[in-house]
């Protein structure tokens, strides 16, 4: 069949959940065996989120082709089990970079460059780019930002052109927000009503409505916004509030979202999508009743989307060890000696955040040798492996001064260090190891076990390595390097073997965490946790 294009906008607010809601789409038309994948469009001019800080955007998350990209990217892998790209992400600055570079070298041949055609061609370019390989039946492609952003307007008219080129192939969805004013008691349409009409004014018809809602919205409420907003009442879906987001594709299924899309782009719906393994995921989640208490040791905790990989990994990890997930957030810059006893003691297992720079990097240190001298279930992710590391040398290796070059670039043990080939390097985004990379396992490793095979290949942002000319100490100490990149020899995971789980992961395992294949690491230091706990009791 054509490649058949779906567009999810929104309107009155941000952060209402397209990505969800596009996620869940997904996730039912590949429930019912069609070829998905799903884009953001970004209307920011940074060139990808490497750069941004999460207090603004959340983490970043990273693509297995070493892509930096927005959060929603990691929803859209959770909720399809697909691998997303740097095709998958694309931001107003990547588009203008592109346009702009084709001007540099005469492609224009001397014309006037302009929003439209050139902008909004190069945008086309891009959404048309994964449909065009053949691979796949539906792109979805979710547009970042409201309408009437000014930022959006180049995105929005761009789909106004695809509408007309791709005819029938194509389906726009809108998200908007119905409030509740508790004053009245009453909800009302009129932001969904001019959310529409700004879309309208701007030249595009939405075919289905999507009503985020914390409140039940009555049938002639939902007649009433199909009159307006000239849309079929059947296309107008509630998605209220629900305990997790990974109910969302139920609730849109009961609607018939998928089979709404397939009608309207032309396809004929058969039969139901094949959601046994979903549904077996969320049994497990409605059914867990014992808790396990996980402490996440970060300087970005107020925000908690900041580790938003982590935790939904952690959620997918306790939900299959039959476990509901306690997650307490722990400011690493607000931890110390007088302190950690208290905030550390309650948790069963204990997550060291990654991160860049100094900041709350002290309170790590604490954190760590708090767990080790206590024998808790800890995982060190990234910079937490680095600090692993740092702790361990200070503390095992009587070396009180050891550092990473990044905290103290004159420290006498350099134990973290940068590689040599990235030393002349002065790009921010030049000095970053990012993607997936393999990694060889040590067979007798706690590791290897917890994967059940000796090479891996997991995801990788981080600029400072693990020091080689120190391995034979740290091996003769206790830590061992258990994972190697076979074809640089870095370290990419230590383990303390005679502790409880005390791993350090130079990788980010999260990222690779998906609700039908949790990571089996986070699986591991669960089952470690809740039997660390499980002692604690008795």
């Amino acid at each position: 069949m054509e490649t058949k294009y779906i567009f999810v906008t929104g309107g009155v607010v941000s952060s209402l959940g397209k990505g969800i809601i596009s996620s869940s789409l997904a996730n039912l038309l590949k429930a019912r065996g069609y070829r998905v994948t799903i884009q953001k469009f970004d209307p920011y001019i940074n060139i990808d989120p490497g750069t941004l800080n999460p207090y603004e955007h959340g983490e970043c998350y990273v693509t297995v082709d070493g892509h930096e990209a927005d959060l929603d990217l990691g929803h859209y892998e959770r909720f399809t089990d697909i691998s997303t790209t740097r095709a998958n992400n694309v931001t107003t600055g990547r588009i203008y970079q592109s346009v702009i570079d084709k001007e540099r070298r005469g492609d224009y041949l001397g014309k006037t460059v302009q929003i439209v055609p050139h902008i909004t061609d190069e945008i086309k370019r891009n959404v048309k780019a994964l449909g065009n390989t053949g691979k796949f039946d539906f792109v979805i492609t979710e547009i970042g930002g409201t309408v009437g952003d000014i930022e959006s307007l180049p995105f929005i008219e761009s789909v106004r052109q695809l509408r007309w080129e791709l005819g029938k192939n194509c389906v726009c969805i809108h998200l908007t927000y119905v409030p509740f004013i508790a004053a009245a008691k009453e909800l009302k349409t009129k932001p969904t009503q001019h959310s529409v009409k700004q879309l309208q004014e701007v030249g595009i018809q939405p075919d289905i409505l999507v009503l985020r809602t914390e409140h039940h919205i009555p049938q002639d409420m939902r007649k009433k916004i199909a009159l307006f907003c000239n849309v079929s009442p059947d296309a107008v879906i509630q998605s209220i509030d629900v305990p997790s987001i990974y109910k969302v594709p139920l609730t849109m299924h009961e609607q018939h979202l998928d089979e709404l899309v397939l009608r309207k782009a032309g396809v004929t719906p058969e039969g139901e999508p094949h959601m046994a393994p979903w549904l077996h995921f969320l049994e497990k989640m409605d059914a867990a009743q014992e808790v396990v208490t996980i402490g996440l040791v970060g300087k970005y905790v107020e925000l908690q989307d900041a580790y938003k990989s982590i935790n939904e990994a952690l959620f997918q990890a306790a939900t299959y060890n039959d476990r509901k997930l306690k997650l307490k957030f722990i400011h690493s810059e607000k931890l110390n000696q007088g302190n950690v006893d208290e905030m550390l003691s309650p948790m069963d297992g204990v997550i060291i955040a990654p991160g860049f720079g100094q900041r709350g990097i002290e309170g790590k240190f604490v954190a760590l040798q708090w767990c080790r001298e206590h024998d808790v279930p800890t995982f060190g992710i990234c910079l937490g492996m680095q600090c692993m590391v740092i702790e361990y040398a200070r503390n095992v290796l009587g070396l009180p001064e050891a550092n990473s070059t990044e905290m103290d670039p004159h420290t006498p043990d350099n134990v973290i260090d940068l590689m040599e080939e990235q030393k002349s390097v002065t790009d921010k985004g030049g000095t970053m190891r990012l993607g997936a990379y393999e990694c060889r396992l040590d067979p007798n490793s706690k590791v290897a076990k917890a994967y059940g095979k000796t090479t891996v290949k997991e995801r990788h942002r981080h600029r400072f390595e693990f020091n080689d000319e120190y391995r034979e100490r740290f091996e003769a100490a206790g830590m061992n390097c258990v994972g190697l990149n076979p074809e640089t020899g870095l370290v990419e995971v230590v383990e303390v073997p005679e502790k409880r789980w005390f791993i350090g992961t130079q990788y980010h395992p999260e990222y690779s965490s998906t609700v039908l294949h949790p990571n089996p690491l986070f699986l591991d230091f669960i089952k470690a946790a809740i039997a660390y706990g499980e002692e604690k009791k008795h």
